[in-house]
C-alpha cells in the first residue's frame, strides 16, 4: 500500500472502490488504517470510498447499502453508492459493465476531489487476465495483464493472493459479500477462476498463478517500449486532412512488422476508432501490397481504411520507399455509421 501511494507520489486524497468483495473490503480496511493516522511516511493523506450498484442482480441496491455502511464503520468519509445503467456495448456484457463502471468512479472521483482511485485486483485477477488473453489468441498488450498503475487508477493488491485478502477480512471480522457471478460459469473469466486455474494447478503444480503474474510483468516491460517506439513513428509519419489521417505506404513499409501494426492501430485509434483486433490489422496491413486504390478494409468503431495512390506533389513530399516499392498512402477515415 505504501509503495503504491510512494508511486503516485503520495496524493492527499484518494478513492477506494468497494464492491464489498472480500479484495476491495481488505483493500478498504488497509487504507482505512492510514486514513485514520492522517499520513503515510509524513504525507498527509485521507480517503473516501464508492460503492457501484450495477442493478445486474436481485437485491443489488442492498449489497451496496450494506457495504457502503461497512466503509463508514471503517472511517472512511464521505461514501458515496453510485447506481449505474449498463448498456450493450457490442463487446460483452463484461467489457460493458467495466466501461460504466469505470465512469462512474472517474466522476465519484471527480466529485469528491480525489487524485487517485483504488482498485482491489489480486495476483490472482492477473493470473486469469493473462490466461484469458492467452486464449484469445490477444497480443503483447494484453498478455501484460493489469498495471499496478494506470492513470489515475492504483492497484496496490496485485501482488497478494485472493487468499490474503480472505485472510484480511477474518482478522478485521468483516463481513465479505461473495459475488455469485464469480462463480457462474457463462462468464469466461468464472470459468477461469473455477474450473482451469484449479485444474492447471493440480497438473503443474502449485506456482502457476506467480508464474503468469511474473509474465504479465515482463511483457509490460515489452509493451511498454513497443509503444514508445510506435507513437514516435506515428507522431513522424502522420499526415492530417479535414476528414482523417493518412500514412505514407513507404514509411510504413520500413518499419518491422511489431510496429507497423501498432502504427495502424494508432492511426485507427486518431480518428475516433477502436483497438482493432489481429485479423482485422492484418486486413488493413495487407492493403500494402495492393497496387493502385485498394480497399475499404473496416475496422471497429466505424473507421474505414484505403489503400490510395499517391500524386506527384505527394510523392515528393512524403516519406516514400527508397528503393522499388510502390508509391501509396493509406487513408483512415471515421464514419458516424457503420458501411457496408
Amino acid at each position: 500500500m505504501q509503495d503504491a501511494l510512494a508511486s503516485a507520489g503520495y496524493p492527499e486524497r484518494i478513492l477506494v472502490a468497494c464492491s464489498g468483495g472480500p479484495d476491495s473490503l481488505a483493500l478498504a480496511s488497509v487504507v482505512s488504517y492510514f486514513a485514520r493516522r492522517g499520513h503515510v511516511h509524513g504525507h498527509p493523506v485521507s480517503a473516501a470510498a464508492v460503492v457501484v450498484d450495477h442493478q445486474l442482480q436481485e437485491g443489488s441496491g442492498e449489497v451496496a447499502a450494506h457495504t457502503a455502511a461497512i466503509l463508514e464503520e471503517l472511517g472512511l468519509s464521505p461514501v458515496q453508492v453510485r447506481t449505474i445503467e449498463v448498456a450493450s456495448t457490442g463487446f460483452g456484457p463484461e467489457a460493458a459493465a467495466r466501461d460504466a463502471r469505470h465512469a462512474a468512479l472517474d466522476a465519484a472521483a471527480e466529485d469528491l476531489g480525489c487524485q487517485f482511485i483504488l482498485l482491489g485486483h489480486t495476483l490472482d485477477d492477473q493470473a486469469e487476465q493473462v490466461l484469458l488473453g492467452l486464449a484469445r489468441g490477444s497480443g503483447t498488450r494484453s498478455l501484460a495483464g493489469m498495471r499496478a498503475a494506470r492513470g489515475k487508477l492504483l492497484r496496490p493488491f496485485l501482488g497478494l493472493r485472493r487468499t490474503e485478502t480472505l485472510e484480511i477480512c477474518e482478522v478485521e471480522e468483516l463481513e465479505a459479500w461473495h459475488d455469485p457471478s464469480n462463480a457462474d460459469p457463462a462468464f469466461a473469466r468464472s470459468r477461469t477462476r473455477v474450473e482451469v486455474m484449479p485444474v492447471l494447478e493440480d497438473k503443474l503444480g502449485p506456482g502457476v498463478a506467480e508464474s503468469l503474474a511474473r509474465t504479465a510483468a515482463i511483457l509490460q516491460q515489452d509493451a511498454d517500449f513497443l509503444e514508445e517506439l510506435a507513437t514516435k513513428s506515428y507522431a513522424g509519419m502522420v499526415n492530417r486532412t479535414d476528414d482523417g489521417v493518412w500514412l505514407p505506404e513507404g514509411a510504413l513499409r520500413e518499419l518491422a512488422p511489431a510496429l507497423r501494426f501498432r502504427v495502424i492501430a494508432k492511426a485507427a485509434a486518431d480518428v475516433g476508432g477502436q483497438q482493432p483486433g489481429y485479423g482485422r490489422l492484418h486486413a488493413a496491413e495487407a492493403l500494402l501490397r495492393r497496387q493502385g486504390s485498394a480497399g475499404p478494409v473496416q475496422l471497429p468503431g466505424n473507421v474505414s481504411v484505403y489503400r490510395l495512390s499517391l500524386s506527384e506533389l505527394e510523392r515528393d513530399a512524403a516519406a516514400g520507399p527508397r528503393e522499388g516499392g510502390g508509391c501509396g498512402k493509406l487513408v483512415f477515415r471515421h464514419h458516424t455509421s457503420p458501411q457496408h
